[in-house]
């Protein structure tokens, strides 16, 4: 069975997004895994598991999107009502128009 783009994305992308995003909640903006936690809407021990590279390993080392995702991450500290689904759709479209996402095992 094939796998769409999107389906691929979900997988693939989408959790090292989120680890990033968590990464920078922490590091550059000095929250501690549980405000981290709850800033993403997910439970504590999922932030520890994105630190600890055990989900959502991430291997984005595009500099325009590492940016990015700390503008995320600020938007997300600076404004309560920032959706958390919003920039993280933003990401991924920046992501796909920018083709810096490579898909790969489409079929499986």
């Amino acid at each position: 069975m094939k796998r769409t783009p999107c389906e691929y994305l979900l997988w693939n992308l989408l959790p090292a997004i989120r680890n990033e995003i968590a990464r920078s909640l922490v590091t550059d903006f000095g929250l501690n895994q549980k405000e981290a936690a709850a800033k993403l809407e997910i439970q504590p021990a999922a932030v520890c598991m994105y630190l600890s590279d055990k989900r959502g390993k991430s291997n984005i080392k595009n500099k325009i999107i590492l940016r990015e995702i700390k503008n995320s991450a600020e938007n997300i500290i600076q404004d309560e009502n920032t959706d958390i689904v919003i920039e993280t759709c933003r990401l991924c479209k920046i992501i796909k128009s920018k083709e810096l996402f490579i898909f790969t095992n489409l079929k499986n």
